[in-house]
């Protein structure tokens, strides 16, 4: 039900603020707006209020919504009103308005994040983990222990800005810059090489890839939860137990206890374990589950984990008023711009569609950041906000982005396309966006099925 609430709410938000857009710059240029409508199919309410000509509407499919404004193109208008018909107002005009919905989204997300950067973002500190041979981390002379100070001139205040600005970097796989600190305080300069990154390489993990790894405090391999369903508990396996030994391999720490469950899915694997004062041996048999085009052994348990030591690896990133709103722009442009580049990468066919999502993942995330707390939940909503404002401004026909290219070229032209044109941008329109939601179900589906 949290799923649910926080999906229907960041749908609602959005759309109302899309929407809402639409509606103010229009009342603004002087059209009569009919109808706001929140969600479509069967009005389940309805409101007018006193000397409004617009119908406020809540609809039964909380998935979209629309204003409908005064237009001669859709029905008769009386000559009173026909100063306030949206296609009689003059192009420029009507640019305004159909960019004012996608420019709301924007405009949410500078707010939301201007919130979180003055209430202060959780994160790691980004702090380098052991840096494996031959990758380009290793090449460029990094080692375990440093901590990062910026890439090409960018501060880099913890691990998860690390990460996306490494994101954006590596679209175009060049060589960057990075700044950083040893464990002795000694300054280090680096030059990563990001042009071994391949397409593929951005649908998954990049970072293993380049040999950056986050420095984490070592697990020990004890039993800290265990799922009711999962097959450890099954198994006989008890919180606070120490695996010895599995499948006859000594076990230092949990990754080496997770790469022999790892290998072994649907195979019994026998675990020597240490009880208190007893030591026993049970059998194991992790479950096979699709993961990645393989399938790999899972047994529902984790490990214990020193509160002290993970205490130790955060940082919270806050901002004055001022810096915030600074840095919510940045973060608003820069994710607009990597939106805007990975769509035209899974276009052209450099990066696969599988990084296409649906309604069920969006939903899926709704409830995981809901579940972390307020916010998590304001960061989901600026990022989704964002890509509604991307996606709308596309030049696809039916989204505002086609409309605006009508525009463009009356504009240019001097007079308006012709109704041909309108009907066959229709139904390209309806084609291309039937196709992008096929992908995205898709690819819903897919990501349920693999776990």
């Amino acid at each position: 039900m949290t799923t649910l609430f926080a999906f229907v709410g960041a749908i609602v938000l959005l759309v109302m603020f899309h929407e809402y857009g639409h509606y103010w710059v229009a009342r603004r240029c002087g059209v009569k707006v009919l109808v706001f409508s929140l969600g479509f199919g069967k009005v389940i309410y309805r409101k007018r209020f006193a000397n409004s000509a617009t119908e406020w509407v809540i609809s039964a499919i909380p998935l979209g919504g629309y204003v409908k404004m005064l237009d001669e193109r859709e029905g008769e208008v009386l000559p009173s009103e026909l100063s306030m018909a949206f296609n009689r107002k003059p192009v420029l005009q009507r640019m305004a308005i159909v960019v004012a919905g996608p420019l709301a989204n924007f405009i949410l997300a500078v707010v939301l994040y201007w919130i979180l950067f003055m209430h202060g973002v959780p994160g790691l500190k980004p702090v380098l983990g052991e840096v494996p041979t031959g990758t380009p981390a290793a090449m460029a002379q990094m080692h375990k222990g440093e901590t990062i100070l910026s890439i090409n001139g960018e501060p880099i205040p913890s691990w998860q800005e690390l990460r996306w600005v490494l994101t954006t970097l590596a679209l175009g796989r060049g060589t960057v810059k990075i700044d950083a600190t040893g464990i002795d305080g000694t300054a280090l300069h680096h030059s990563l090489d990001l042009s071994r990154l391949e397409a593929h390489d951005l649908d998954g993990e990049f970072l293993d890839k380049l040999g950056l790894h986050l420095d984490q405090p070592v697990l020990l391999p004890v039993i800290g939860k265990l799922s009711d369903a999962g097959v450890a508990k099954q198994a006989g396996l008890q919180e606070g137990d120490v695996i010895l030994r599995a499948g006859g391999v000594a076990v230092q720490n949990w990754d080496a206890l997770v790469e022999v469950v790892r290998s072994h899915p649907a195979r019994t694997v026998q675990f020597d374990i240490r009880r208190g004062e007893l030591t026993l041996t049970l059998s194991v048999t992790p479950q096979a589950v699709a993961e990645s085009g393989k399938m790999v052994g899972k047994i529902g348990a984790v490990p214990r984990v020193d509160q002290a030591a993970v205490q130790a690896m955060l940082i919270e990133v806050s901002y004055g008023p001022f810096d915030a709103f600074g840095q919510s722009l940045r973060k608003t442009w820069e994710t607009s711009a990597v939106s805007l580049k990975m769509f035209g990468k899974m276009v052209s066919g450099e990066i696969s569609m599988k990084n296409l999502s649906g309604p069920l993942t969006i939903a899926d995330y709704a409830g995981q950041s809901a579940h972390l707390g307020v916010m998590a939940y304001l960061g989901f909503l600026a990022l989704i906000s964002i890509s509604l404002g991307v996606l709308n401004l596309l030049p696809v026909p039916l989204l505002d982005g086609g409309h605006l290219l009508y525009y463009v070229a009356e504009l240019l032209k001097g007079s308006p396309v012709s109704e041909r044109v309108w009907e066959n941008g229709q139904k390209i329109g309806i084609a291309l966006l039937g196709t992008l939601m096929v992908f995205a179900f898709y690819n819903d589906i897919n990501r349920l099925i693999s776990g």
